[in-house]
């Protein structure tokens, strides 16, 4: 249904004229679909380009599919950045829809291995099997250096729409990763010192990159990414005597939507809730008062520091 409609409204562009329109004031229109990738491409573009993130504010990104509205401002934007196939999977049929054949289309996963197993990302009985995304997971930018490489393939695209301002888009982009570079660094060191190597998570498990890197383990009670997807009783009665059994204090659920089981988890337990932030997509509140990817990170890892019992840095 989502392709016929896509393939109509772009009939109804082409007729209407809708084809990349030369932007005024002469910066580069950039359109990303998950906050990560809007948040590289400001920090990449500074004052050279607008970037809009598709998203509404808040709305929660697994369920996504865009509108009419949003298939115009692709068209008429010159850069389209999405996180890959297997976080997006209607990119394919709507850019077959587009009629901009000067738009840059732009993935950010694009050199970076993508994680299939439960084998290639931690140890996790509970393991979701990636149902909605196929078989991999897409959630590459919690590892800060697959986040590096993010910010290296949007540079490049910004330069080959803009070569004139190449030396400012690259300045910007290693200045960001020297960002990222020091709060990888931040977590390694923060993190070697923790007194529990597993994150109790009462949600859908992004983290699969992230506890990959640190050294992690994770528990959670969900079988997929899939925010209709609940988990059985069994899995909740599972997770409840397991964090009764340890000395773990605290279980995380993650962001934008109603954390209902972690609640049961923390109301049986005592244990208690933190948000574990996966920066797929931030509320309003949060866009009003500017909030960055290196912030969400930085408070993620003060969560982690406490919920993990990490000892202190000197």
């Amino acid at each position: 249904m989502f392709k016929k409609a896509t393939l109509i409204f772009a009939l109804i562009l082409t007729a209407a004229g809708f084809v990349c329109a030369k932007n005024s004031d002469g910066k580069l229109e950039i359109i990303a679909t998950l906050f990560p990738t809007y948040d590289f491409a400001v920090q990449i573009g500074g004052n050279k380009a607008n970037v809009y993130l598709i998203l509404p504010a808040g709305m929660e990104p697994h369920t996504f599919e865009p509108k009419s509205r949003d298939i115009v401002k692709i068209n008429k934007s010159d850069i389209f950045i999405y996180t890959g196939k297997y976080m997006e999977p209607w990119v394919e049929n709507l850019l077959k829809g587009i009629p901009n054949k000067n738009l840059k289309v732009v993935d950010a996963s694009f050199g970076i291995k993508l994680l299939t197993s439960a084998k290639d990302d931690g140890d996790h009985k509970n393991h979701d099997t990636h149902q909605h995304h196929g078989q991999k997971d897409p959630h590459i930018w919690l590892d800060f250096a697959n986040a590096q490489i993010m910010v290296d393939t949007i540079a490049n695209a910004l330069v080959e729409k803009d070569p004139q301002n190449k030396d400012f888009y690259l300045k910007n982009a290693l200045q960001y990763k020297n960002k990222l570079a020091d709060l990888d660094k931040s977590f390694k060191q923060t993190l070697a010192t923790a007194k529990h190597k597993t994150i109790i998570y009462g949600g859908h498990f992004a983290f699969g990159y992230f506890t990959k890197r640190y050294g992690l383990k994770y528990e959670s009670p969900y079988n997929g990414f899939s925010p209709n997807a609940e988990p059985s009783p069994k899995a909740i009665g599972e997770l409840i005597k397991k964090l009764k059994a340890s000395e773990i204090k605290y279980i995380y659920y993650e962001e934008l939507i109603d954390p209902k089981v972690a609640r049961t988890i923390s109301q049986a337990t005592g244990a208690k809730l933190e948000l574990l932030h996966a920066a797929h997509n931030i509320s309003k509140s949060d866009i009003k008062k500017g909030i960055t990817f290196i912030n969400i990170m930085q408070s993620n890892l003060e969560k982690l520091k406490e919920g993990l019992e990490c000892r202190q840095q000197l």
